[in-house]
């Protein structure tokens, strides 16, 4: 009887389990797209069945797909960074089926500025805001730069300045591309009052992507960083006007048919700015840009691109008079200037490209690309200065002069003329072999032209001596002199391949490739290998991590091939050395990211450690934003640091974020002198913060906080033995309020006047609001005994700008 018993229920299981498997082994797929609000695809969506461990990853076309058996009801979880969690409920699953989803941003809107969390990063390109820039309190009159330089590993020390240094690299080792071709700036600048306006036009910008290192082999030859601009292309006629204290901007927009256009007219002047400094002078910049893109369809798969600049930057410059104090609370010292003469200075840049793009089919597009570029610039300035050193007495406020320490006088002289021509053509393709694999090459041709007048000299004296002093000859300070010509032609060819695929750990993204290059000035060869890796663990896909190593070659440009040499006369001669080689640096990179949720927000932290093993070094000096070469291939270093950053919304509806940056760079030059490289910012914090008033979504405060320490100095002209000191750390806060006026549905935007517009804001910065006397350079007092003293040359103090933006 127990047999018989025993025998039915072991028929029953078996009979129940065969039931159960041959229903779950009848599998069903589930398929479909995951899109944005905007109808854009969102790649990296985590799907999941909802109480097990089946799962999916969409990819760049947001597609996804994952099979399940068949069963009464089911639950897909989709969840992406940046997007509130969706889930979908599937009643009856009996046969293969799509199903498409549509994913809202995890946002706030903040009047017109939505804030969004920044996309999924598996590449070493970060992404920017640009629309950020319009609220940003920013001395440079509004460029992407000033955003940039508060993001990790990422410096500057000059506010009047664009220019920026990547974790111990100089200005020249950052490359800049617009629409995929390489743009260029003047060479002859010395400081940042003649700058002037940054190539790009941030009312022009659809997009902005930028890499710190470990970046692509498409980018090309240079050593520290890209900065990746795509400028727009509107849909429906748009418009823009802005006016501050220190210039202004109309931007225009608008699309037809097969044509779309976007152009920006702006203007710019410091002088406000520049009167708050310690030298008092007729302060007369003016710089003024005029750009614009355009775009025709000549087929539905052919298009023509355009983009054109032409930049004018004059700087003119008349001293009277300069009090500095300086020295230490035990040592006050008050070093007084009286001058004569004037200072002129002109930029002209014109910058033009052609691009035929042609999309063969959906996976495949091609295309040929032509540009040039051309500078014209003149210095010239004849200044006489008498100047009188005095100690002060100590613990007073009153400068009370205690003694005299020198009395002197100098005179600079100057007539420096340079022309370049860069013009360049290219071919360049992408391929999309499938949903996992895109292939990009490229192949560019490019010839240069420098043609170098420089005839610049200081005579100094000191209690009647001509300095320097030998006793037997009457000799100038310095003196250098330049009349060279440059014709050049460089070669440069790429080839990458990005490669997507999952395993049951996760996902990965594998960026490898190769860029070679050859120049005909110096006859070598390059070959840059590049590897990036990404990683999304399928158990925390809050957590990214990336590698990153590679090559990476900096042939030399005009400036860095000036060598200076003696002719035997007392002259200083500069030549081109046409047997300096590219500098090289090795990028080990390590970082991830790590996103999560607290009070309800999006936060994101992220971290990135680096190594950079610098080979053939040309040594430089920097004075103010003046970088100076010897010429040669005559030191080796490294840079290591970490970068942190800290994103997210601090106040609820808005995003900011905290950069810390550590780092030591150092150089050894001839085998036997190791010093800090110029760049070397043993700490860097920065802040950028965002706020709006309780109860008051119409006014916003933006805040940019930086403290880096303070760079290496040496004397002019004598090189890195020189090397003293530190300028002390650069210390700045701007903040500004924003008040949107009128906007949206207000009632005031239906009257006659106002309904042409879409937004009206005005509002009000305080720059260096704690008016903190930033050093970025000395001026050098020398005595009969050719003894040096420091004299710093302080930036900006506080001043106050007002603006009004408009849109239409």
């Amino acid at each position: 009887m127990n047999i018989r018993v025993a025998a039915i229920a072991i028929t029953y299981i078996l009979l129940t389990y065969s039931t159960l498997y041959a229903q779950e082994s009848k599998r069903v797929k589930i398929f479909g797209n995951v899109r944005d609000p905007d109808n854009n695809p969102i790649e990296l969506v985590g799907i999941s069945v909802k109480g097990t461990v089946i799962g999916a990853v969409t990819n760049e076309k947001g597609y996804y797909s994952l099979t399940v058996g068949k069963r009464d009801s089911i639950t897909l979880v989709f969840s992406c960074l940046g997007y509130n969690k969706a889930e979908r409920i599937i009643p009856q699953l009996s046969d293969d089926m799509r199903l498409n989803v549509k994913m809202s941003y995890s946002s706030i809107e903040l009047t017109e500025v939505a804030i969004k969390a920044s996309r999924t990063q598996t590449d070493m390109m970060q992404s920017l805001d640009p629309g950020r820039i319009r609220v940003l309190p920013d001395p440079t009159g509004g460029s992407i730069e000033s955003l940039i330089v508060t993001y990790a590993g990422v410096s500057t020390n000059n506010e009047l300045s664009s220019q920026y240094s990547v974790r111990g690299g100089n200005y020249d080792e950052n490359i800049i591309y617009v629409n995929g071709l390489e743009v260029f700036r003047p060479l002859l600048i010395r400081s940042g009052q003649q700058e002037g306006l940054s190539f790009i036009n941030p009312e022009m910008t659809a997009n902005v992507q930028f890499s710190a290192g470990g970046f692509e082999p498409r980018f090309g030859d240079k050593m520290s960083s890209v900065l990746d601009i795509t400028y727009k292309k509107p849909t429906d006629f748009e418009g823009s006007a802005s006016a501050s204290m220190l210039g202004g901007s109309i931007y225009l927009g608008s699309a037809s048919r097969n044509f779309t256009q976007v152009t920006g007219v702006r203007y710019k002047t410091n002088r406000s700015l520049l009167n708050t400094m310690d030298t008092n002078a007729e302060y007369n910049p003016d710089y003024t840009d005029i750009q614009t893109f355009m775009t025709y369809s000549i087929t539905p798969r052919t298009e023509i691109d355009f983009l054109g600049n032409v930049s004018l930057n004059n700087y003119r410059f008349i001293p009277h008079d300069r009090q500095t104090k300086f020295g230490t609370a035990k040592n006050p010292r008050i070093f007084d200037v009286y001058f004569e003469g004037r200072e002129r200075d002109r930029f002209q840049t014109a910058f033009g490209s052609l691009t035929l793009k042609h999309s063969a089919t959906e996976n495949v597009q091609y295309g040929i690309q032509a540009s040039a570029f051309g500078s014209s610039e003149e210095e010239s300035y004849d200044i006489t200065g008498v100047y009188l050193q005095n100690a002060a007495e100590a613990g007073t406020t009153t400068d009370v002069i205690t003694s005299a320490l020198g009395a002197a006088s100098y005179h600079e002289h100057a007539r420096n003329r340079l022309n370049a021509t860069v013009a360049n053509v290219g071919a360049f393709g992408i391929a999309k072999l499938n949903v996992a694999n895109t292939l990009k090459f490229g192949v560019n041709a490019q010839y240069e032209r420098f043609i170098d007048r420089i005839s610049e000299w200081e005579i100094r004296d000191s209690s009647g001596y001509s300095l320097p002093q030998t006793g037997s000859a009457v000799n100038v300070y310095y003196n250098l002199f330049s009349d060279n010509r440059l014709d050049s032609r460089r070669y440069s060819a790429y080839i990458q391949d990005v490669v997507k695929f999952r395993t049951p750990q996760g996902m990965f993204t594998l960026t490898g490739g190769v860029r070679g290059s050859y120049w005909d000035y110096n006859n070598e060869i390059l070959i840059s290998p590049r590897l990036s890796v990404g990683f999304i663990p399928m158990a925390r896909q809050n957590l990214i991590f990336r590698f990153a190593t590679g090559l990476y070659y900096q042939p030399p440009f005009y400036r860095e091939l000036r060598i200076t040499e003696n002719d035997g006369f007392g002259n200083n001669v500069i030549r081109l050395n046409d047997k300096l080689k590219s500098q090289k640096s090795t990028h080990i990179i390590l970082g991830g990211d790590y996103t999560f949720k607290a009070v309800g927000r999006n936060f994101k932290f992220t971290t990135e450690l680096y190594y950079k093993k610098l080979d053939n070094i040309n040594p430089y000096t920097v004075d103010n934003v003046k970088i100076r070469y010897y010429g040669d291939n005559i030191a080796r270093g490294y840079s290591t640091g970490i970068d942190m950053k800290f994103f997210g919304e601090f106040v609820e509806g808005a995003d900011s974020w905290l950069s810390v940056s550590l780092m030591k760079s150092r150089q050894t030059i001839n085998n036997t002198l190791t010093v800090p490289t110029p760049n070397d910012q043993l700490y860097n914090i920065s802040l950028y913060f965002q706020d709006y008033f309780p109860g008051n979504k119409r006014t916003m405060l933006n805040l940019r906080l930086m403290l880096v320490g303070g760079l290496p100095v040496t004397i002019p002209n004598m090189g890195w033995e020189s090397f003293v000191l530190r300028t002390p750390p650069y210390r700045r806060v701007d903040i500004g309020f924003s008040y949107q006026l009128a906007g949206g549905k207000d009632a005031i935007m239906d009257r006659n006047f106002f309904r042409y517009f879409k937004n009206i804001w005005l509002g009000i910065d305080a720059f260096n609001l704690f008016g903190i006397p930033n050093t970025n350079s000395y001026y050098w007092i020398t005595d009969v005994f050719n003894q040096q003293y420091a004299v710093p040359n302080y930036l900006t103090g506080r001043q106050f700008n007002l603006r009004m933006t408009v849109d239409f």
